[in-house]
């Protein structure tokens, strides 16, 4: 048993109601599925932006009851919304966000409203409630710092209206501390991946593209000459974070940014060669066993491999899965899920 099933022991033996905005997405949706094997009340605020309203089907099937899981499709920086729901729970943890660093170059305009507007909107509203929060940040916020290893003191200048946004959350988040003395944690995720990631639309992430792709006989591309490398984090690992940074507020921590990763380092070359081997171990035959490389992305940081030492002494925060097992169980559950 590793130390996330241990941890949701733990929970099963206090109920708390948590709010998960964002959950009927990816990182949102897994952490509301442990919750709730958890025996644990969960309430979802998403509008579909991102997320997927079978998510929500999906997720409603894991809820021990009907009074353990609730749905309320709204938009964050809708005020009203967040006052129906933030008064009456004890924990949120905040996850709603347009992603993507190719989308934000396209629509900055848009990623400001809900990565920035949203975020606030619901910070102060935790605020004023006395809500502990929990917020997803993002490697993107080291930019060009030429560190070999990011640790969380030092960060450079951010290089996408994507990055400038998780800036702008982890300088609220620290204003809303020295200014009302309330504190909240935020986690700078690096490349999250795992099942039920969405593998199409133009901003879908890179493992699910490239095992879709593969899978269909469609091409795999590498953006560059495929040695940007970065610290590819296992979903379990970020569910634990985020529930150890929830009962560490719980227990009176003040205001933190952690990061959450693997603490390695896979270049993309490296990362589509375990794909393709993982995918024919399993039987697979594939039409491109090679990669086509093409330009770099605008905005895109070179390297990324984070230090999680904080975090291991903030929250204890543990790696529980590295790349390859992630990778493992990731490609599986793709191969179950044809």
């Amino acid at each position: 048993m590793n130390e996330l099933e241990q941890l949701k022991q733990e929970l099963a033996t206090q109920q708390r109601h948590w709010l998960v905005t964002g959950g009927a997405g990816f990182i949102g949706s897994h952490l509301c599925g442990h919750l709730l094997e958890a025996g644990q009340q969960v309430t979802v605020i998403d509008n579909f932006s991102t997320g997927s309203s079978n998510t929500i089907d999906w997720l409603r099937e894991r809820a021990p009851s009907e009074e353990h899981f609730t749905f309320k499709e709204a938009s964050i920086v809708e005020p009203v919304s967040l006052e129906e729901v933030i008064p009456s729970v004890d924990v949120v943890l905040h996850q709603a966000a347009l992603g993507s660093v190719p989308r934000s170059m396209k629509d900055p305009c848009a990623s400001h409203e809900s990565n920035v507007t949203g975020f606030l909107m619901v910070l102060d509203c935790c605020r004023r409630h006395g809500k502990p929060l929990v917020y997803a940040s993002s490697s993107s916020v080291y930019g060009d710092d030429s560190s070999d290893i990011k640790t969380e003191s030092v960060t450079g200048n951010v290089l996408s209206p994507y990055a400038a946004t998780k800036k702008m959350n982890e300088l609220y988040a620290a204003t809303y501390a020295r200014s009302y003395k309330y504190h909240s944690i935020g986690l700078r995720y690096f490349n999250v991946f795992g099942p039920r990631q969405n593998p199409n639309g133009p901003y879908a992430a890179v493992i699910p593209c490239w095992i879709d792709a593969l899978l269909s006989g469609k091409e795999a591309f590498i953006n560059g000459d495929g040695k940007t490398s970065r610290d590819f984090c296992y979903v379990d690992n970020v569910v634990f974070a985020n529930v150890r940074a929830a009962l560490s507020l719980l227990e009176g921590s003040e205001s933190s940014v952690l990061n959450i990763s693997a603490g390695g380092n896979t270049s993309l070359t490296q990362l589509f060669t375990s794909i393709v081997d993982a995918l024919k171990s399993s039987g697979c035959a594939l039409s491109q066993e090679e990669a086509i490389y093409r330009d770099f992305r605008p905005g895109d940081i070179r390297h990324s491999c984070a230090s999680v030492d904080k975090a291991a002494k903030s929250i204890g925060y543990t790696v529980l899965f590295q790349v390859d097992e992630g990778l493992s169980r990731t490609v599986q559950w793709y191969l179950e899920h044809r």
